[in-house]
């Protein structure tokens, strides 16, 4: 059984920085490909989510325009986790953010709180 488990939200100010985890189980992350989405309130619907950087099985990287340059996935395969490291945050990047992956259907985590404001 597929399990993705977020943490490291929380809250900062303005140019802060926050490293969010993404522990999955049932799967490898070295060999497979792992997003990160985001959702702001408002709309609950999963087609909402804001598609925020991948990473895959060979380990290339892309990122959303919003965030590339200053957010970093990475993963560490030993330990079976995918990293999102966030630097000079927004507070437009204020969200609930979710890795995901694709099993024959999208599989979401639960979801970590960022919250940006000053």
């Amino acid at each position: 059984q597929v399990q993705l488990v977020e943490s490291g939200g929380g809250s900062v100010q303005p140019g802060g920085s926050l490293r969010l985890s993404c522990a999955a189980s049932g799967v490898s992350v070295g060999t497979e490909t792992i997003l990160w989405h985001r959702q702001t309130p408002g709309d609950d619907r999963e087609s909402a989510r804001e598609w925020v950087a991948v990473i895959t099985g060979t380990g290339s990287t892309t990122y959303a325009d919003s965030v590339r340059g200053r957010f970093i996935i990475s993963r560490d395969i030993a330990k079976n986790v995918v990293y999102l490291q966030m630097t000079t945050l927004k507070v437009e990047d204020t969200a609930v953010y979710y890795c995901d992956i694709f099993k024959g259907r999208r599989i979401w985590g639960q979801g970590t709180q960022v919250t940006v404001s000053s």
